[in-house]
């Protein structure tokens, strides 16, 4: 049984997290994990039967969630998230930022509607999120941002030029935002995955490309979405992440910490 130290530090009971992305293979566990350490659960995504059936997950295992729906491309679906939440639940203070997309070409067969649209979807739609609902914590006193990265966003990877340009600047955009709402006490951090199965990597990677992964990942093996959980509470706690702001944590199995 966890210590009354242990819940302290990483306990959320009382308090909201919405979860942009929370429809998703990874973002799910994410949100699942802040369901059951106590957190109401808001899951922003645009499927609503994928929302309901995560949504019925949580509470089947005794958490709170809720569905919402959200355009991450339009500035005013993100802003419209934000004043529902407040209206049903009365506060927010998380937000995971973890709606994203990619595109697989050789870089001079990239189009450019597919850069646009990976940009749009993987930073700017972070950068909203992180204004928006950044704006309404600094007025509320404090508050927890994490955003969604990449292993791609320290190391090149080959086919998904746009995909880890965009997830670099992630990073860069964290690192900013934590230094401009520190003051008002608001902490920003990034969680950048290794090779997780999510529905990203199924698209992308054949078996030839899944050999090279993990002849570079010294656990040898993909990540488990539950293994996003532990990282994620740490972060978002109030207690557990108190001092950690403007940092990015890598899950990857040892992949960035690779070296010919």
């Amino acid at each position: 049984m966890a210590s009354d130290f242990l819940k302290s530090l990483f306990g959320l009971d009382g308090q909201v997290a919405v979860v942009i992305g929370g429809t998703g293979v990874l973002c799910g566990a994410m949100a699942q994990g802040l369901a059951q350490a106590g957190a109401s659960v808001v899951l922003a995504g645009r499927d609503a039967e994928k929302g309901a059936k995560k949504v019925a997950e949580i509470e089947s295992l005794g958490g709170k969630a809720t569905f919402s729906h959200v355009d991450v491309m339009q500035r005013g679906s993100i802003e419209g998230l934000l004043v529902e939440t407040l209206g049903i639940l009365g506060r927010v203070d998380m937000l995971i930022n973890g709606a994203g997309t990619n595109s697989a070409s050789a870089y001079f067969e990239a189009k450019d509607d597919d850069w646009d649209r990976v940009i749009a979807s993987n930073l700017k739609a972070v950068h909203w999120g992180c204004q928006i609902f950044g704006q309404h914590m600094s007025e509320a006193g404090g508050g927890s941002i994490l955003n969604v990265a990449s292993v791609s966003s320290h190391l090149p990877l080959s086919r998904v030029f746009a995909y880890s340009a965009s997830k670099a600047a992630v990073v860069n955009l964290t690192q900013n935002v934590a230094r401009e709402l520190a003051p008002k006490k608001v902490r920003v951090n990034a969680l950048a995955p290794g090779f997780f199965p999510a529905e990203q990597n199924r698209k992308i990677l054949d078996p030839a490309r899944i050999t090279k992964i993990m002849a570079n990942t010294p656990m040898d093996r993909f990540g488990e979405p539950d293994e996003l959980v532990g990282t994620t509470l740490l972060l978002l706690s109030k207690k557990a992440g108190s001092f950690i702001t403007g940092a990015t944590y890598y899950v990857d199995g040892g992949f960035t910490a690779m070296r010919l």
